[in-house]
């Protein structure tokens, strides 16, 4: 079995923590159950960024952006270093 069918699936009210009215400096609360659950910190520093279609934000925290990116990365030279040592007859195939 795949791991995508093993997966529970997910829930709306897993996800949903509430909402935030935004104050006069344009300033949010994020709700304390986010806040626990993204182990989201006093200092901790997040990126802001927009949805493709301008619909929405999307808040991370930058360490964790770093991490991933850091992964991602590692990951793209493996294959590129293992797709330039395989032989002219494996490329072919």
């Amino acid at each position: 079995m795949s791991d995508e069918k093993r997966r529970k699936p997910h829930r709306f009210e897993e996800h949903f923590y509430g909402s935030a009215t935004v104050g006069e400096r344009g300033q949010i609360v994020i709700p304390a159950d986010a806040r626990k659950r993204f182990q989201i910190e006093t200092g901790d520093k997040l990126l802001i960024m927009g949805t493709p279609d301008d619909k929405g934000l999307v808040l991370c925290k930058i360490d964790d952006i770093r991490e991933f990116m850091t992964m991602f990365l590692e990951g793209l030279q493996n294959i590129e270093k293992e797709s330039n040592d395989s032989t002219p007859e494996e490329k072919a195939a």
